[in-house]
């Protein structure tokens, strides 16, 4: 008897409408108030539920390749954050940036640490490394309030969007920025809650160090490859000449592996690399090249992994969450989050609608399964490992639906505000937009 729907080739067919479908579906729902990780969350849940026969991807069993699979996406989408923002750096043109990173991220950790150890019954050090986790605003699944691909004119830099630009920026560089807390989590399961034994190396080797030495080899690699690309006196090392986008990857892996081996912060020496290669040779159009190679790498990743998440979720992920876990994971999304990027962003140069938008759009996303992941498999957290994988993958899942529903209307809506202004006060175009 034929079995239409068991082996391989049912599994070939799925992975072929699932790519297909990434392809197509960016275009077809960019007006709709639908997501990509919305559908392809859903098509992972379906496809696990009915597919008795595929192996469970659960993410305990899975650690090791959970962890590798998720730093590789994240990466990949730093890479193509910093190459898509068209504003140069500044301490006052990227105030926004500053703000998130120094004040919004903060709160949020020490707010929801303490309501994971009341509410959750967490100890000390797993309510730091899910709080620590959750605190990113990602890169890979806040495509629709990111910055579109770099533009290669002067006057479409200068038309760049506060809100576009401060979740981008933000997502870039906090992800680096969460991992000291991460490591504290990780120090304080291992070595106990008596700081005096491990804080002045905490701070001095996972804060000072790590930091320092990811952006210094991220910058210095970014420098390097400015140059090889743009302004190399030899054509064949003049790769801007060849439009080969997958260089970005050798780019990629070439400071996450240095910043790595020297113990800094592989994420940071990204993003860093990336802008630095951007602001090289800031209107030519080979940055678009680049981005589109690593735009098209990132979204088969994610796509990838959202199937897998969905996935574990249809395969009992989610099994011991109750009640105060749900009230919880929306008081972080809707309440904590967006209270904290607003109180962070008084003062800032962003309107009233713009602080709204920049403090709500927080995204949960694969960085957060990165860290989870990360944390789980170097510290001592075996007792409360499952409660933490389903509490993070329940934010996650939570953050896909509501910031995927909203996403869409909220931008257009204040799109369509900055052109009805940029009409009124004679200014020509309003700023650059992606949608």
């Amino acid at each position: 008897m034929l079995k239409l729907f068991e082996g391989p080739s049912i599994i070939y067919t799925v992975l072929g409408i699932i790519v297909f479908a990434a392809a197509l579906l960016p275009r077809l729902l960019r007006r709709a108030p639908v997501s990509m990780p919305m559908v392809f969350l859903a098509a992972g849940i379906v496809s696990f539920a009915l597919l008795d026969y595929l192996p469970s991807p659960d993410p305990v069993k899975y650690e090791v390749v959970t962890t590798h699979l998720t730093e590789v996406c994240v990466i990949i989408s730093l890479m193509g954050a910093g190459l898509a923002i068209d504003r140069p750096f500044g301490w006052r043109s990227w105030s926004t940036t500053w703000r998130m990173l120094a004040i919004v991220m903060p709160l949020c950790i020490g707010v929801f640490a303490l309501l994971g150890y009341v509410f959750l019954g967490l100890g000390l050090a797993s309510a730091i490394l899910v709080a620590a986790s959750l605190a990113p605003t990602d890169p890979v699944l806040a495509s629709e309030v990111q910055v579109g691909e770099p533009v290669d004119d002067e006057e479409g830099i200068d038309r760049e969007d506060e809100v576009r630009f401060g979740l981008t920026s933000e997502a870039g560089l906090n992800d680096g920025l969460a991992f000291p807390f991460v490591y504290l989590a990780i120090t304080l399961s291992l070595a106990g809650a008596g700081p005096d034994a491990w804080l002045p190396q905490w701070f001095a080797v996972d804060v000072l160090w790590r930091i320092g030495v990811g952006v210094l080899l991220g910058y210095g690699t970014g420098k390097l490859l400015g140059r090889l690309f743009f302004s190399s006196r030899a054509d064949s090392f003049r790769l801007s000449n060849h439009s080969e986008g997958f260089v970005a990857l050798a780019a990629t892996f070439l400071a996450y592996g240095l910043a790595e081996t020297f113990e800094g912060y592989g994420f940071i020496a990204v993003f860093v690399c990336a802008i630095t290669i951007r602001a090289a040779e800031r209107s030519h159009g080979y940055h678009r090249v680049l981005h589109s190679y690593v735009e098209q790498l990132e979204r088969l990743l994610s796509v990838f992994i959202l199937v897998l998440l969905g996935g574990a979720i249809a395969r009992g992920l989610l099994d011991t969450i109750g009640w105060t876990d749900v009230i919880l994971a929306l008081v972080f999304l809707i309440l904590v989050r967006p209270l904290a990027g607003y109180l962070g962003l008084l003062g800032g140069q962003a309107g009233v609608r713009e602080k709204v938008a920049l403090a709500f759009f927080g995204v949960r996303g694969i960085g957060c399964l990165y860290y989870i992941g990360y944390g789980l498999s170097n510290g001592d957290f075996d007792a409360e490992a499952n409660e933490v994988w389903a509490f993070v993958g329940l934010v996650v899942a939570l953050s896909v639906l509501l910031h995927g529903v909203t996403a869409t209307p909220v931008m257009l809506a204040l799109d369509r505000s900055r052109r009805r202004k940029a009409a009124i006060e004679g200014e020509g175009e309003a700023p650059r937009t992606h949608v």
